[in-house]
């Protein structure tokens, strides 16, 4: 077997480790989410979310999971809408500020007013932003300072996350 093959096999495995680790772990690794000592406007049990969500949902909006890049459908939505939150149905994201990151998850550069909160996250051995819906506290992504002008700021959100609505 080739040595660049052979690389890629083992980035796979290591990948394909951490996933299953925080899948057992029941999120990310490092650590119960944000949201998990706050109190929010929308609060449900853990036993009614996951009777609300469906389980890649609850994972990432419950747990801090992510989804694997390039896997939502709203990762090529082009309509004009807004990308709102799949556990509460807050507005998030206009499609005016959609774009193309190339990095397989929906990326914006700017959220709606009054409808995200951040937190330090420091799981896999990183300092990251980790954004949450402001209403539920649902992890959405994390923010990084590599967007586009005007805020130099990519969002980068799980789209099981969220729930597109076309502009009527």
């Amino acid at each position: 077997m080739n040595k660049p093959r052979r690389n890629l096999l083992k980035f796979a495995g290591v990948a394909g480790g951490l996933e299953a680790i925080q899948h057992l772990l029941g999120g990310s690794l490092g650590g119960s989410p944000a949201y998990a000592t706050q109190t929010y406007e929308v609060t449900h049990s853990d036993a009614e979310w996951r009777a609300l969500l469906n389980p890649a949902q609850y994972k990432v909006l419950r747990k801090a999971g992510t989804e694997y890049p390039f896997s939502s459908p709203l990762n090529r939505e082009k309509r004009a809408g807004e990308f709102v939150c799949a556990g509460c149905a807050l507005p998030l994201f206009s499609s005016e500020t959609k774009f193309d990151s190339g990095t397989g998850w929906p990326s914006f550069w700017k959220p709606l007013e009054n409808a995200i909160e951040t937190h330090t996250d420091s799981t896999f051995g990183m300092t990251r932003v980790e954004v949450l819906c402001r209403r539920c506290g649902g992890h959405l992504g994390h923010v990084f300072k590599d967007g586009p002008p005007p805020t130099g700021l990519r969002y980068c959100m799980n789209g099981v996350a969220m729930v597109f609505k076309p502009k009527s």
